[in-house]
């Protein structure tokens, strides 16, 4: 769809105070909780920072008093398992790096998450609590 000059695709930006242009995810998979606009792409990057972190998904999970959570679907790096205090290491490096107010209120750690032909995340699979792929 065209708006003026632009052509609309479903990707959401933000324009920075020096005019760059900052990719912040598509639009159906923005996170609405208690009021803010959660970008997954931002929160997975914070996590792919944890050196047992592999892969990262982030989607929005209903929840009565915020409208959605953000919850975490991590899987970890061949020969790591889920260690006791992991998930709050993984949400305190979110809380430090991009905001506390996008941290996962849910972490879970899966074998794989669910992907197209060409590896792209179906962040989708995962909203509807699969993670087949």
């Amino acid at each position: 769809m065209w708006r003026g000059d632009w052509m609309t695709i479903g990707d959401l930006a933000r324009r920075d105070e020096d005019g760059y242009f900052w990719f912040e995810g598509r639009s159906d998979d923005v996170i609405k909780s208690a009021g803010y606009r959660i970008g997954p792409f931002e929160v997975e990057s914070a996590i792919l920072r944890h050196p047992d972190v592999a892969e990262a998904a982030v989607v929005g999970k209903s929840d009565a008093l915020r409208g959605q959570i953000v919850k975490a679907y991590v899987v970890l790096r061949s020969g790591v398992v889920p260690r006791s205090g992991l998930d709050a290491e993984i949400v305190e490096l979110v809380k430090t790096r991009v905001g506390r107010h996008q941290y996962p209120r849910e972490v879970e750690f899966v074998e794989q998450l669910p992907k197209t032909e060409t590896g792209k995340i179906q962040r989708f699979l995962l909203r509807e609590g699969g993670t087949r792929g």
